[in-house]
């Protein structure tokens, strides 16, 4: 599977297909989200937090590739992602864009 973050391809060899998806809503482990929180007193990157934002994005990009596999796609343009806070040490990763047929 092809992903792009372009909106268009300058080829007009390609079906588009329709909108896809994929998202996840993840939290870390309770003592890890301690240790975070003891972090941001000191400063620094929070390892525990972005490791999980990764983690997330990998797997909302998982889902909407599945999702565009079963329109027929062999190819995602317009790709974006979007993240928010849902409770308190959670966060909501969504991947989105466009599913195509090259040609």
């Amino acid at each position: 599977m092809q992903i792009f973050s372009v909106d268009y391809l300058p080829t007009n060899n390609y079906e588009l297909l329709g909108l896809v998806k994929g998202n996840i809503v993840q939290s870390k482990h309770i003592g890890k989200d301690i240790l975070a929180s003891l972090n941001t007193l000191v400063g620094g990157e929070v390892t525990s937090y972005t490791e999980m934002i990764n983690e997330a994005r990998d797997i909302a990009t998982n889902r909407m590739i599945e999702e565009a596999k079963k329109l027929g796609a062999n190819a995602i343009i317009g790709v974006n992602y979007s993240t928010s806070s849902v409770l308190q040490g959670t966060t909501e990763v969504v991947a989105y864009g466009t599913a195509i047929l090259l040609k």
